[in-house]
């Protein structure tokens, strides 16, 4: 089959477009035709390096992915070939305790898809029959596909650890990116009033006509001073970061008394100066995020289906040009998500 695959880290050719052996689905297990991927920093993370991440190599690439069934394992009821499904990635054991808690992504045991073990970034991929979810005709593999990684972050992200309440003020860094985009929307959603940050005249417009209250162009304005001026010099109730170094200290000056900082990425590097005495004496509650749990799936995707949040795709790229599209994403020229069409 065709795959996008690792064969060396931080090479010229790290990135191999070819052919790899197609997996048969084991006991559990379910074959998955893909038929949309989308690009993710991790992808660029494991290319680079992958340090930290148990991985062996050659290892295909994709966290997201969506397509139809296409064969089934051993044991495997309630699937049927050519049901369109989407791809929850993170493999669970479900006997551990975050697991018996609805933890999934906590598991002891987790293995994400593109990381550790074989990903999307191919004509097809076998995955645990319970991290399938049916899509309706409605749903389009591509927006499907844009679901499991920045949108499913950032649901976690805003309803679960900020909690964001209705009339809140939340300020969210860097939107164009698959994260922070995401964020935005659902922070809207929520009901929320949004500041936010980016780097362009076009993305400052992008973001407007999606609900953003107030724009900020980071390379010519002071953030902390635009965002006081923002709130009466209140600050606000939240901060969504996935940036790290370079917008951490912004986002400790940027936040109320008593306000949370999400993180859920370092972009641009991850060990900034904590100010634990700005953290203690504001009170300021900071809170770690990665991917979300099966349920919060389950929500995020009734809002998609019935058209209350509508992910933003920047381009579609056949999947032999998957290089093409992780170097946009190197140099931050997108705005939404970059997917791969595997036709």
């Amino acid at each position: 089959m065709r795959a996008v695959y690792l064969q060396s880290h931080a090479q010229a050719d790290s990135v191999v477009v070819g052919e790899r052996p197609q997996a048969e689905p084991g006991p559990g297990q379910v074959r998955v035709r893909l038929a949309a991927a989308a690009c993710n920093h991790v992808d660029l993370y494991m290319r680079d390096s992958g340090v930290g991440i148990t991985h062996e190599l050659p290892l295909i690439l994709g966290v997201d992915g969506a397509g139809t069934v296409d064969a089934l394992g051993a044991g495997v009821r309630g699937w049927q070939p050519g049901q369109r499904v989407v791809i929850y990635p993170a493999e669970f054991c479900g006997a551990c305790e975050f697991c018996r808690r609805g933890e999934q992504m906590l598991c002891l045991a987790c293995k994400i898809n593109g990381e550790h073990i074989d990903g999307t970034f191919a004509d097809s991929v076998c995955v645990a029959a319970h991290n399938l979810f049916a899509i309706p005709d409605s749903m389009s593999f591509e927006t499907a596909a844009t679901l499991p990684v920045a949108y499913l972050t950032a649901w976690r992200m805003v309803m679960t650890q900020a909690a964001l309440r209705p009339s809140e003020t939340v300020l969210v860094h860097g939107v164009g990116g698959g994260v922070a985009l995401a964020s935005l929307q659902l922070a809207r959603y929520a009901g929320c009033r949004v500041i936010a940050t980016t780097s362009s005249a076009e993305k400052i417009a992008r973001a407007r006509e999606l609900g953003a209250d107030r724009v900020i162009d980071y390379r010519s304005e002071d953030v902390v001073e635009a965002v006081m001026q923002a709130t009466d010099g209140r600050g606000v109730d939240a901060v969504v970061d996935n940036v790290g170094a370079q917008t951490w200290p912004i986002s400790l000056r940027a936040v109320r008394r008593g306000g949370r900082i999400v993180t859920c990425g370092a972009t641009s590097g991850p060990n900034p100066k904590a100010d634990l005495q700005r953290v203690f004496i504001r009170q300021i509650r900071i809170s770690g995020s990665t991917l979300g749990s099966q349920d919060e799936f389950r929500r995020l995707l009734l809002a998609v289906g019935e058209g209350r949040v509508a992910p933003v795709i920047d381009r579609v790229y056949p999947l032999a040009d998957a290089r093409q599209a992780l170097d946009r994403l190197t140099r931050a020229e997108q705005f939404g998500k970059l997917v791969l069409h595997i036709d």
